[in-house]
């Protein structure tokens, strides 16, 4: 599948379809570098009107991260972290769940990811959903913690 029909099919007005399509991205990716030379390409989609195709662009990222030898989701982390506070709460609420699979593969991102997650400013949000967000930020904080102790101090490891 050539990559203009890929973008078709996440952005596509079938959710259903997009949805399951950017799971299997998301799966393979997991596995494999498959779909890491399409970064870029869908570094685009963080930027798309639809709010949903921002979801599946933020997790698609975060599963690549792990491929990322290059640097180029470290170039691309202020705008991603910019979705913690997203139009969108569900967004803001992606973003803050994929953060864990960034920091994860890529440990030296840790302090501007955790700077980011403490400091969302949640107040545009309706009272009825910051304490969701919120929710997700200390949930995605925890994680963060938990991997760096399993990961434990890497000063003097080679």
């Amino acid at each position: 599948m050539d990559f203009d029909t890929c973008i078709a099919r996440l952005t596509g007005k079938d959710a259903s379809d997009a949805y399951a399509f950017a799971r299997q991205i998301m799966e393979e990716s997991s596995a494999s570098d498959i779909w890491y030379p399409c970064f870029d390409r869908f570094a685009k989609l963080l930027n798309h009107k639809n709010s949903l195709v921002r979801n599946r662009a933020l997790s698609i990222l975060a599963a690549n991260a792990r491929w990322d030898e290059s640097g180029k989701l470290d170039a691309l982390l202020d705008e991603f972290l910019s979705h913690l506070t997203d139009p969108k709460p569900i967004t803001a609420r992606q973003c803050a769940a994929a953060l864990p699979e960034i920091a994860a593969a890529k440990p030296e991102l840790i302090p501007r990811i955790r700077a980011a997650l403490e400091q969302a400013d949640l107040t545009g949000y309706p009272d009825s959903m910051q304490p969701l967000i919120l929710k997700d930020i200390v949930t995605a904080l925890k994680k963060i913690s938990e991997s760096e102790h399993q990961r434990g101090p890497c000063i003097g490891k080679v």
